[in-house]
Order: structure tokens, then sequence, then C-alpha cells
């Protein structure tokens, strides 16, 4: 019995200096800096527009983006996508009704496809966990989006490398993301957000 957790331990030890050895080359870590496009769909339901085209709608916005990578082996790594707040407009009937925050971090589970040289194009999955600020500046306080939001996220993407740390981004994420509107109190629909984010940066692998 003791022989036998003897060799599971010196083979787990074995697999994880061969995983280490595979991130050897460009390092386990990994830090981008993106210019961030959020098109949101705004899909509408539960009462929603408030009559007629009265659709309630965030309007589509460029914001900074910054995520941490941490390489498991040269294949799988883990992404946490990161921002600050970020000031989103709110447009009723499509005039401008007034301004959110949001703040909406991601963690992913990634696959990266190697042994395509420099080219090291990625898939990505995971979960969005959005906060919203500032809730009840719209309508001059009469309407309000919910506080939170939580979904699921999809991504693709790419880093094409320009030596061993330094590379080029880009990245195409789906977010499941929605909020409840409230007029005066009470609930009057749901706007389903799922932004569609196209991202372009500058990465520092080590």
């Amino acid at each position: 019995m003791c022989k036998k957790v003897i060799a599971a331990a010196v083979m787990a030890l074995g697999m994880l200096s061969t995983a280490n050895a595979q991130t050897e080359d460009y390092g386990q870590f990994m830090v981008r800096g993106r210019a961030v496009y959020l098109n949101f769909e705004n899909g509408q339901s539960g009462g929603l527009p408030l009559g007629g085209d009265t659709k309630v709608q965030a309007q589509n916005t460029w914001i900074p983006e910054v995520d941490f990578t941490y390489f498991f082996t040269k294949n799988i790594a883990a992404e946490l996508v990161l921002t600050y707040p970020q000031d989103i407009n709110i447009n009723v009937g499509g005039v401008k009704a007034g301004t959110i925050s949001a703040l909406p971090p991601s963690l992913l589970l990634q696959y990266h496809f190697t042994d395509l040289g420099a080219f090291k194009p990625y898939v990505g999955l995971g979960v969005n966990y959005t906060l919203f600020y500032k809730r009840n500046n719209i309508l001059d306080g009469a309407a309000q989006v919910s506080n939170s939001s939580f979904g699921v996220a999809g991504q693709i993407g790419f880093d094409y490398m320009l030596n061993k740390n330094w590379g080029l981004n880009v990245d195409l994420k789906y977010i499941q993301m929605a909020t409840d509107v409230t007029v005066m109190g009470d609930k009057v629909g749901k706007v389903n957000l799922n932004p569609l984010t196209v991202g372009v940066g500058v990465a520092y692998r080590f």
C-alpha cells in the first residue's frame, strides 16, 4: 500500500513538472490590456418597451479592460477579466434618459491551441457577474435597474507573439447580462443586455 502511495506521488510530481516545463518557454502568467467595444443586444421582455416603440436601451460604448491569465499547462489557462465601474448611457425611446455605472468582471477557463508558431488562438467559457451602480439615475429618478446580473460568458481570440514576452491580442466575447427595470417602484420588464464585446490590445507573458 505504501509503495502504491509513493508511486502515485512520484507520478503526480512528474506530471506537474511536465506541465511547468510546457509553460517555461513563455511563462505561466500573462497580462493583457485591451480597448473593448460593447455592443448591447438590448432585448426587451416582460412589459417592455414602455408602450409603442419606447424601448429602454443601453448605448454601445468603448471601455478599457485588463485581464490576468494563469497557465496551468501550455494548453489550459484561467483568465480573470477586470475593469473599473463604467458609465453607460440609458436611452428611452431613442433619447438619453440617464446614466448608470456597471462593473462587469468575468472568470473564464481557456483552452489554448499550440504548435502554430507565433499565432496562438484560444477559446474560453466561464461566468460574468455585473454590479450596477447609480441605478436610479434614469428619467430623473423615476426608473431604475436591478443591482446585479449573473450569466455565462463565452470567448474566442488569439495572441500573436512578437517575441518571448510581448504580443498582440484580439478577443471576442458574448456575455449573458440582464437587468430588471422598475418605474416608480413597480417592475415593468427586463432588458437583456447580452453584450457582444470586441477587444484589441497588447499582451505581456512572463
